[in-house]
This record gives structure tokens, C-alpha cells and sequence, in this order.
């Protein structure tokens, strides 16, 4: 390591995270970390990481490597003079070692020192499965799926390699092994996530023991080769531009702009379409954000007065020829012209994915905002279902560190549904509901029998929104017919599982249930459209964009009726108004629903939640996580536990609203529709 830099002031360093954002786009250095620009992508990391199991696994990779020496500090030039003094030993293992070389900067998770052969090791929560995956292409370059984390490696051993030029390196990635079983009960719960009073995440790990750690829940894959490619070869990265560099080149590219702060121009690809530095929904206008992903577009298309809100391809479904689009300078969904869509059939019911694209096209072009319904299609599915309709939505995660013996990482949980039934005449109920969010327990069987006693009781139609219901499913099915503990209604419950689904592809078993529930989301595919949804197909672009059209629902719901006697029963809302308005616009439901520890009382200490609402799936996974394995108090297990009830009731009334508004609003008036 070179000793001198060590006498002057960090610079801006250029890190593992910045150089891979850097490789997605070099621009977005240029706005990283500045408090005028909006970054919507600096919500929570730490419970994104934490519904990952990030933490957990990053832990317990540290007990296959033992006796290790952590540098614990967080400020840089400390943890660099701390890191070299460790490396005076001649065998050490270290945790978030830290190397600087000019203006680039690293944190390895794990460095383990052998004489003058260093091993580094980069724990990733990310499944591997040995018998199946590849890292590279048929040319060679790494693929897309695992991109960021070779490139993530590699400029690890290409900085370290730099300030210990006097080495020799290997480097590794440390993945969670799909395949491994785990040896004992109640693993995960052994490694509890806090936060100290600084924000700073801490792992708590409880009583490991050797048993514990054989077999083996990780991997280590030795990708020097695969470095050597990235080093060696023209490596492609997203922004064409930049495809012709070397890998030292970027770095330098790359690490010379961040430190001066110096803006690379845009190059505009498909990518642009999911940039972070946007302006949040709300609040950004009494804090006077800027909008960096508006500034790059001013100079793409050289108009200052370009108007963000101007749909562009980006938000053309299901479009696979964006970037072909972009580069002809077709950046406005105006712009594309029949011959872009192709549009034809499928020999399907209802509307193919190009003729769905050309629709919102046209649509587009002709500023034509009306719906689209496709009444006679539509009202043959309607025949075929039989009263009364069930709709259920599921929520479930999959976990790195399994809860049980024998189970496997990243096995399918369900932790809980919701359920709304209509009646013949209309009458709609939550029927019912499940949670377990009981620490260690494993729900997936208790999950499928309260399932079986809600649905068993008539042959009504089910509904669910898209594949996600039918996969877990026939994920549980597959866990009862492979675990080896007693199960008594076994036999039932697998038989109650397919007379409900339909096989997955990759299932030895195939069947179609005799009940096989009906997928609202394709029924919103094929016979309906409707502007508002901006091409999205989301039960959350979908909710607020029917409720905005519907005059039934709006009379309906706009009356506290939802959760009353006289009403709507509900299991968690009373007097419930769901239509409300501001200034005029219906508020989207989702934002009705209530703050977390809104009647936290005074004297209660600062709880480890950051987020104050649960309003997408992956919230609710996330919550239910962190009740896993984070240190809280009962306060804020019961509040997480209200709110994830409250969520997932109004998802599956999502499905109430959709159906109630076609049958009153387009199917049983023909004048409505425009089909």
C-alpha cells in the first residue's frame, strides 16, 4: 500500500457501489450523493438488504472464515491506517478491510492473508445453483443476471491489486448454495439485526455452534478466469458509448469525473426508463429537488423545455425494441409508428401483447383518453363463473437462512392471505384472512389448510392477480410431498392444491384443476385498457385508474359503508371510507392507508423503523423479515402486524373494485363501452 496517500486528505473515491452505478450509467455519478437532486432510491437500503437476508448471510459467512480481525470503524482514513497495521502479520484474516489507491476506495468482506497470497471473498445474499449456472456467455463476457456482481469483484481485485502490487490475488464470490440443506433448527433466528443509536446496523449473533456451520449454506467460487476476461477483453457495459474502453480505462474514466465532479454526458438507453434520480411523487417541491434523469433528456433531445410528463417509449408495456427505438431518436411513444409494434394476433381471445402496445400507441398519438373493452369476450368469461366469486392475494417471501432443519435457502414462504367474497346479489365481504408472523415458526402448512377451509366450502370461481398465487401453490405442494416429518392430512391438502391450480412448466406432474382459479390480470390483458394505467398492468395502477372512471364506485364507496354492521364487513377497518378526493383528485386507496405508530405514545423510545406505511409487496416482505430477525419491541410487532393485515385486505378489494366496475359499468349498460 502506498504510504503517502495516507499523509493527505481523502479525496472523492470512486467505491465498488459508484463504480457499478457508474457502469449502468456514468451520468448518475454526476448526481450521486448531491442534496439538490432527488434520489428516490435512497429510501431505506437497509431494509431492502435486510429483506434479503443481506446481513444475515454476510454474518455467517464470517464463521466459515474464523478468528478474524474486524475493522469496525467507519471513517475511511482511520479504517485504511487500522487495515495496514493488520497486514504487517503474516497470516490474518480480516473483516471490511479497507484499501485506497489514488482516488479509488474499497471494503472487503472478507481478506484473508497467507504470506504474500491475499483471498478475497464478496458475500452476496444471491442463490447459486452449481448444477445450472453460468457466469458467462457463449463469448465469454459475464452474463447480465450476474454483471453487477463479477464487475463488483473484479474492481475489488483490480483496486487491491494496486495497493498490494507486491501480491498474488484470488478472488472470490461467496453465494448461498440452492441445493444446501440446513443443519439445524432455529439457524436463523441465531443472527438478530439492530441498529445502534448512530443508524449504524449491527448482527447480533446468539450461541453458534459447530453444528451450526456443516454442512456448509454458502459457496465460495474461485472467478479469477472470469476477472481476467473482464480485464482483459472489451467488456460490454449498458452505455454504448463506453463499450470500446478498457477496464482500467473505465476505472479511470469513472473515478476522475466522481472526484472532480465532473458530468458525463448522457447517452440515453433503455435503462433510462428505471433512473433513480427522478422526483419523488410528493414533497419534492417544498424541498426545491432537482430532477437529474429532466436535465439529462434536456440535453438528449436539445430542448430546454422538454416536459417530463410527455409519455415516452419507456412506458410502452411489455416493449422489448426500446433501445432499437432510442437510437433512431424515437424517444416519444408519439414518435412509433405501426411497423416499430407489428402489431398481430395470437389466435387468442382478446388482445395479443403487440396488438395491446399498438392500442396504447394509437391511444397516445390521438390523445384519444377513453377505454377500451372488449364487452363480448369478456361477458363469456363472465358466464362461466360460478357464484359466489372468491378472490385471494398472498403474501410471502423467500428467505436466505431457513428457519428449519433440512430446509433449503430461499424456500417459498407464505405468511398470509386475504379474502373477499361477492354473492350472487352483490353482497360483498372480507371473508377471511391468515397471518403467522410467529418468530421461527414455518407457515406453509398451516397456511394451506386455513386456505382449504375458507375456499372448500363451496365451488365457487377463485380469482387471483397474476401467476404469484399459483406458484406458491405448487411450491407448497412440492414441500408436502418431499418432507419426511408427519403430516396427517398430507393427502388432502396436496389433492386441495390441485383441484385449485394448474402444474408449473418445469413440474414431472402435470394438471388443470377443477377449480384452477382465474388470473383478473390476464382478464385486464386481453379485454381491457384504459389510458390512465400509462400501459401498466399493476393492481396498483389499476385500482386508482378505475376508481377515478366509475360513478357506481365512487357513490358506493365514497360513504363510510366499508367495515359496518350494515355495510361491507371487514376484518381491520371500521367506518371506512375508501373513494376520497383532494382537490378534486380521488386519492389512490393505497395512500388511505394509516401511518405506522400513529398512537405511539410519548414515552416510548425511538423504534427501528424508518418507513411509516406499508403501500407495495415489497414492503410487506420486507416487514415481515424484519419480524424474523430484528430486534424490536411488541409495540412494533403488533403495529407491522395491523398493517400488513390492513394491506393485504385491500389488495384483494382491489379485485372487488375491478370486477364491480366492469359488471356495473360496462357489461350491463352496453352504451358505456367503447369496444
Amino acid at each position: 500500500m502506498h504510504t503517502h496517500c495516507l499523509q493527505l486528505k481523502m479525496p472523492r473515491t470512486l467505491t465498488k457501489s459508484r463504480f457499478q452505478l457508474a457502469c449502468q450509467c456514468p451520468t448518475k455519478l454526476f448526481y450521486l450523493g448531491q442534496p439538490d437532486y432527488s434520489n428516490v432510491h435512497q429510501e431505506d437500503s437497509f431494509l431492502e438488504a435486510l429483506a434479503e437476508g443481506g446481513y444475515q448471510v454476510h454474518e455467517l459467512a464470517k464463521y466459515y472464515y474464523p478468528s478474524g480481525v474486524e475493522i469496525e470503524t467507519l471513517n475511511t482514513e482511520r479504517a485504511v491506517l487500522d487495515t495496514k497495521k493488520c497486514m504487517e502479520k503474516k497470516s490474518i484474516t480480516l473483516y471490511e478491510s479497507a484499501f485506497f489507491h489514488q482516488n479509488l476506495f474499497i471494503r472487503i468482506d472478507i481478506l484473508v492473508k497467507r504470506g504474500t497470497h491475499l483471498d478475497l471473498y464478496e458475500v452476496k445474499a444471491k442463490s447459486y445453483d452449481s448444477e445450472n449456472t453460468s457466469f458467462e456467455t457463449k463469448k465469454g463476457f459475464p452474463k447480465a443476471v450476474w454483471q453487477p456482481y463479477l464487475y463488483d469483484v473484479a474492481f475489488q481485485k483490480y483496486v487491491l491489486q494496486k495497493a498490494c502490487p507486491t501480491y498474488t490475488i484470488s478472488a472470490h464470490l461467496v453465494l448461498v448454495d440452492k441445493h444446501a440443506k440446513c443443519p439445524t433448527d432455529g439457524l436463523n433466528q441465531k443472527f438478530t439485526i439492530k441498529r445502534d443509536t448512530n443508524g449504524r446496523k449491527l448482527v447480533i449473533t446468539c450461541n453458534i455452534q459447530p453444528d451450526d456451520l456443516e454442512p456448509p449454506l454458502l459457496k465460495a467460487i474461485n472467478i479469477d478466469p472470469i476477472c481476467h476476461q473482464i480485464y482483459t477483453s472489451k467488456s460490454p457495459v449498458p452505455n454504448s458509448l463506453y463499450e470500446s474502453l478498457s477496464f482500467a480505462e473505465k476505472v479511470q474514466l469513472f473515478s476522475e469525473a466522481y472526484s472532480s465532479q465532473t458530468k458525463i454526458p448522457p447517452v440515453p438507453t433503455k435503462a433510462c426508463g428505471n433512473c433513480e434520480f427522478i422526483l419523488p411523487k410528493s414533497g419534492a417541491t417544498s424541498r426545491n429537488l432537482r430532477c437529474g434523469k429532466e436535465e439529462c433528456w434536456k440535453e438528449i433531445t436539445k430542448d430546454p423545455s422538454y416536459n417530463s410528463s410527455k409519455k415516452t417509449v419507456f412506458s410502452l408495456w411489455n416493449y422489448r425494441n426500446k433501445d432499437r427505438c432510442i437510437q433512431q431518436g424515437k424517444y416519444y411513444i408519439q414518435d412509433l409508428t405501426q411497423e416499430d409494434i407489428q402489431p398481430k394476433t395470437d389466435h387468442k381471445l382478446g388482445l395479443s401483447v403487440s396488438q395491446r402496445q399498438w392500442m396504447q400507441v394509437q391511444k397516445e398519438k390521438e390523445n384519444d383518453p377513453t377505454v377500451w373493452i372488449d364487452r363480448d369476450n369478456l361477458l363469456k368469461e363472465v358466464h362461466s363463473w360460478t357464484y359466489p366469486l372468491h378472490l385471494i392475494d398472498f403474501e410471502t417471501t423467500m428467505v436466505a437462512l431457513p428457519f428449519h432443519k433440512n430446509r433449503h435457502p430461499y424456500e417459498g414462504i407464505a405468511f398470509q392471505f386475504s379474502h373477499h367474497t361477492i354473492q350472487s346479489d352483490g353482497t360483498v365481504s372480507h371473508t377471511g384472512e391468515f397471518i403467522n408472523t410467529k418468530t421461527g415458526f414455518f407457515p406453509n402448512i398451516e397456511f394451506i389448510r386455513q386456505l382449504k377451509k375458507q375456499l372448500e366450502t363451496d365451488e365457487g370461481t377463485i380469482f387471483r392477480y397474476s401467476s404469484h398465487e399459483n406458484t406458491f401453490l405448487t411450491i407448497i405442494y412440492s414441500q408436502l410431498n418431499s418432507d419426511p416429518s408427519p403430516v396427517p392430512d398430507r393427502k388432502e391438502l396436496c389433492h386441495f392444491i390441485q383441484s385449485i391450480t394448474k402444474s408449473s412448466r418445469k413440474s414431472s406432474e402435470k394438471w388443470i384443476g377443477k377449480r384452477n382459479m382465474v388470473d383478473l390480470c390476464e382478464l385486464v390483458k386481453r379485454y381491457f385498457y384504459d389510458p390512465l394505467t400509462e400501459g401498466s398492468n399493476s393492481i396498483k395502477k389499476v385500482l386508482p385508474a378505475i376508481l377515478s372512471r366509475s360513478q357506481y364506485l365512487q357513490e358506493k364507496y365514497s360513504k363510510p359503508i366499508y367495515g359496518t354492521q350494515d355495510g361491507i364487513f371487514s376484518h381491520n377497518f371500521e367506518n371506512w371510507t375508501w373513494c376520497q378526493f383532494d382537490d378534486n383528485h380521488l386519492i389512490n386507496p393505497y395512500d388511505l392507508l394509516p401511518d405506522l405508530f400513529e398512537d405511539i405514545p410519548e414515552d416510548k423510545p425511538w423504534l427501528l423503523s424508518s418507513d411509516d406505511r406499508l403501500q407495495d409487496g415489497g414492503a410487506a416482505l420486507t416487514a415481515y423479515a424484519r419480524m424474523q430477525f430484528s430486534e424490536m419491541t411488541e409495540y412494533e410487532r403488533n403495529e407491522i402486524r395491523k398493517a400488513l393485515l390492513k394491506y393485504c385486505e385491500l389488495d384483494t378489494l382491489a379485485m372487488v373494485f375491478i370486477l364491480e366496475s366492469w359488471m356495473q359499468d360496462y357489461l350491463l349498460n352496453s352504451d358505456k363501452t367503447s369496444a
